[in-house]
C-alpha cells in the first residue's frame, strides 16, 4: 500500500509537471484576447464602478484586433503596477502625469492619450500664503515651511517640489507643523487634503501651501472665509491633467485601435455615461508637442525628487 501511494504521488507530480506548460500556453493564448485596464487604488470597489462602464464600451469596438473580453486589475501602489505592466498583466492604465511618469520609468509604459476631465485638459500649480506673511515669491520661502498634499500628487507635490528645486531651494521634511527647517532650505509636510492645506496656511501652522489652480477656485478646498487673507505668490506653467498609459510592449494594432476608440468616444452618445463615470472625463486628446515637453519636465522632476528629496 505504501509503495502504491508513493507511485501514485510520483505519477501525479509527473502529470502536473507535464501539463503545466500546456496550461501556461493556454493562459497566454487567452490573454491575447483580453484587454486589462489597471488602476492604482486604495478603494477598489469604488474605482471598479468607475472603470467598468468605459471598459464595457471599449471592448466590443476592438473585436477587429482580436479583443473579446475586458478585465480590471487593481494595484496597491506604483511598484505593484509597474510589476503588472512589465509582466504583461495590465495593458492600459489611467493616471495622473506624475504617477504616469513613474510607470514609464519603472516599466517602460508610454502615454497613449491626454484625458480631459470636467472640461479641463491641463492645469497649473499655485503657491499661496497669507497676505500678511511677507511672502511674495518662491525665494521668500527659504527658511519657511510649505504644505503639500500627498506623496503621489502631481499638482500638490511633484510639480511644486520640482519648482522649488529649480529655484535652488533644497527640501527638508518636517516632523510636524511645529518643526522648522534650517535657514538654507524649505521645510515640507503632507496635509492629505486641499482643505487641510488651506486651513494650515490660514491658521499659520505652515507658511505656504500648494494646490492646482482648479482646486484653488473651489470653495470646498479654499473656503470663502479664508480667501481674503490668502494670496497667490507663484504659479507654474500648465501641464496635462491626466493621462491614459499603455504598456510598452502592447500589440501595436491593439494600441492603435484603443487610441482610435477613445478619441472617438466623446462624439458618441452611447459613451456619454461611461465617460462621466470615468472620473468625469469629457474627452480624450492626442499627446501633442506641448504635452510631451510638460511630461518630460515632470519626468525629470520625479527622478530628481526621488534622488534628492526622498
Amino acid at each position: 500500500m505504501v509503495v502504491f501511494r508513493r507511485c501514485l504521488a510520483a505519477w501525479l507530480c509527473f502529470l502536473a509537471a507535464a501539463l503545466a506548460p500546456v496550461a501556461h500556453a493556454a493562459d497566454l493564448e487567452d490573454a491575447s484576447h483580453v484587454l486589462v485596464l489597471g488602476r492604482i487604488s486604495d478603494d477598489p470597489k469604488e474605482h471598479y464602478e468607475q472603470l467598468k462602464p468605459l471598459l464595457d464600451y471599449v471592448v466590443p469596438r476592438m473585436a477587429s484586433v482580436g479583443i473579446r473580453e475586458g478585465r480590471i486589475l487593481m494595484a496597491h501602489d506604483v511598484q505593484q503596477m509597474n510589476s503588472y505592466l512589465r509582466r504583461g498583466r495590465v495593458d492600459w492604465v489611467t493616471e495622473t502625469p506624475g504617477t504616469g511618469m513613474l510607470l514609464q520609468q519603472g516599466s517602460g509604459a508610454k502615454p497613449l492619450l491626454l484625458t480631459e476631465r470636467d472640461g479641463f485638459s491641463q492645469y497649473t500649480t499655485v503657491f499661496f500664503a497669507r497676505r500678511d506673511s511677507g511672502i511674495r515669491s518662491l525665494a521668500d520661502l527659504r527658511g519657511r515651511s510649505v504644505a503639500f498634499q500627498a506623496p503621489y500628487s502631481t499638482s500638490a507635490y511633484y510639480v511644486p517640489a520640482t519648482a522649488l528645486l529649480d529655484s535652488h531651494l533644497p527640501l527638508q521634511i518636517l516632523l510636524s507643523p511645529m518643526d522648522r527647517p534650517d535657514p538654507r532650505g524649505v521645510g515640507y509636510l503632507f496635509a492629505r487634503t486641499e482643505l487641510n492645506i488651506s486651513t494650515w496656511v490660514h491658521k499659520r501652522l505652515v507658511d505656504a501651501g500648494v494646490m492646482s489652480n482648479i482646486d484653488w477656485q473651489n470653495p470646498q478646498r479654499v473656503p470663502a472665509g479664508f480667501r481674503a487673507d490668502l494670496v497667490i505668490v507663484h504659479e507654474t506653467p500648465p501641464y496635462p491633467r491626466a493621462l491614459e498609459m499603455v504598456r510598452g510592449d502592447l500589440d501595436p494594432q491593439v494600441e492603435a485601435r484603443l487610441r482610435e476608440v477613445l478619441l472617438e468616444a466623446s462624439k458618441d452618445p452611447d459613451a456619454r455615461e461611461a465617460l462621466l463615470r470615468f472620473f468625469k472625463t469629457t474627452r480624450f486628446l492626442p499627446v501633442d508637442d506641448n504635452a510631451r515637453h510638460s511630461l518630460q519636465y515632470i519626468s525629470d522632476g520625479v527622478r530628481r525628487i526621488r534622488a534628492e528629496v526622498e
